[in-house]
């Protein structure tokens, strides 16, 4: 890897699987890639793991015996601890996915998998957890109609009830708020979230903006984030009617 690259300081990865064979091409593939591998086999040996030496970043396969996945980030995130979590399923359909971001995971990753999507999703989740030095001063909360976001401390509000989200449920609605009212393109977010665009076939992107819209826009409220059809995805405070 480059110089310039975020992740060339060899990264701490733990791969969590129960599958030998996904084990040891990963650890063998990442290690050439310049991370310092580790691997588990299990939940309890996962949890073990990371108590007993904390990584940067976890490769989370959801299906394993004992504690699976689901219950390793729920587990985690009870316990405060946010490192980033990128799921491994072999389940496709959008409530499984759903279910692994509600355990606690940044990212998900359907199988079977390319290694280069796996890789551009490992530098984007380190990116996110190591941003770059801010500048002079904390940066100034963000405000679209009753929605505050703070990017300093990392909180949101809507109305006056705190939001809880993901890493990358937070970038992708602080993208969204940074330009708000302008149209935003599939390729573009990609681009500034994930570090990769992943093609009109993929449905990550739709399924991030399904679950903001879950907890940002509760039954009884304005919605916010609007869809463009063909086009991308933009958030805007809606006009009452005169």
């Amino acid at each position: 890897m480059g110089d310039d690259d975020p992740m060339s300081s060899a990264s701490r990865v733990l791969i969590a699987d129960d599958d030998r064979a996904i084990r040891e091409s990963l650890e063998r593939a990442l290690q050439l890639e310049g991370y310092a591998v580790r691997t588990a086999a299990d939940g309890v040996q996962t949890l073990a793991e990371l108590h007993s030496d904390p990584v940067d970043v976890l490769v989370l396969d959801v299906m394993m015996p004992g504690v699976d996945g689901l219950g390793v980030c729920r587990v985690l995130r009870a316990e405060g601890d946010r490192t980033p979590i990128l799921m491994l399923t072999a389940r496709v359909e959008t409530p499984d996915r759903v279910a692994g971001l509600d355990a606690g995971a940044d990212d998900y990753l359907p199988k079977p998998f390319e290694l280069d999507e796996l890789l551009a999703r490992l530098r984007a989740l380190l990116r996110r957890a190591n941003p770059p030095a801010a500048g002079v001063g904390p940066e100034p909360p963000l405000q679209v109609g009753d929605l505050r976001l703070d990017p300093s401390a990392r909180r949101v509000w809507r109305g006056g009830n705190e939001v809880e989200l993901s890493k990358t449920e937070f970038d992708l609605l602080e993208l969204l708020m940074l330009n708000a009212g302008i149209v935003l393109d599939h390729a573009t977010i990609y681009d500034r979230i994930w570090g990769y665009d992943f093609g009109p076939e993929s449905k990550n992107l739709a399924v991030y903006i399904s679950y903001l819209r879950r907890k940002l826009e509760p039954a009884g409220t304005q919605p916010l984030i609007q869809t463009v059809r063909g086009v991308g995805y933009t958030i805007r405070a809606q006009t009452p009617p005169r």
